[in-house]
């Protein structure tokens, strides 16, 4: 092979790998997009609002699947080895990722159109805290991604104890505002689900972030963070 068809090939190879990489963080940012939309329609008690991030979960799965497409693609063109094929085994587990990030974003939509037919409960406010950690968890490890930067992928994987840590506060007040009022119990199990959903948002960013750790560095984050008790509700819709 001469130098000048390696190099075509690995220019070529690499405009892939670019494109990959784009439409995957372009799926990120619609997962993102689709819970603060999800949050939004919570917080105004807006259930036509909810059924569009419902319905609109469709194009992520759609996005995925393409994504799926263009990875067996590069497989079975390129027949990558070490670096490359980190990079191309990591686009498909990131897409998986975000694709469940979208899940619980619609989750808490179809829980918030149930919340609606119910008394406000006050404490649902504080759920804001927890989405808005989240997803600035995964905008953040989705441009370390795109930058490839280990570092910062690390950075915030080791932020994921913040967002625990807030879930298993807001855990706790609504456990306390149950005990206090009964009547409150069924409002109150549906903001543990959304908080679950949140805190397991959080875990799919930390996911994200060790896949980049290891396309880069070639080697698993070891480090362990200190345990936290962020089941206490024992919830979460999967």
């Amino acid at each position: 092979m001469t130098t000048q068809n390696h190099d075509h090939i690995v220019k070529s190879y690499d405009t892939e790998i670019a494109r990959l990489t784009g439409e995957i963080a372009a799926m990120g940012e619609l997962a993102v997009m689709q819970l603060e939309a999800a949050m939004d329609a919570l917080a105004r008690r807006d259930s036509r609002a909810a059924q569009r991030v419902v319905d609109n979960d469709d194009a992520l799965d759609a996005r995925e699947r393409e994504i799926g497409h263009g990875v067996l693609r590069l497989l079975a063109l390129r027949q990558p080895i070490a670096r490359d094929l980190r990079d191309i085994l990591a686009a498909l587990r990131i897409a998986a990722d975000i694709e469940r990030i979208g899940d619980y974003a619609e989750n808490v939509a179809r829980r918030s159109m149930t919340l609606n037919q119910s008394a406000p409960v006050p404490l649902a406010g504080g759920l804001t805290a927890l989405a808005t950690l989240a997803a600035e968890l995964v905008r953040e490890v989705l441009r370390a991604y795109v930058a490839r930067d280990a570092q910062s992928a690390r950075d915030n994987w080791e932020r994921d104890a913040e967002l625990d840590a807030l879930y298993t506060g807001l855990c706790r007040e609504l456990l306390i505002c149950m005990m206090d009022d009964p009547r409150s119990i069924g409002a109150c199990t549906h903001l543990l689900f959304i908080a679950k959903n949140l805190e397991r948002i959080g875990d799919h960013a930390t996911n994200i972030a060790e896949e980049i750790w290891f396309v880069v560095r070639g080697e698993t984050l070891k480090e362990t963070r200190a345990p936290h008790d962020a089941d206490v509700a024992g919830t979460g819709d999967g």
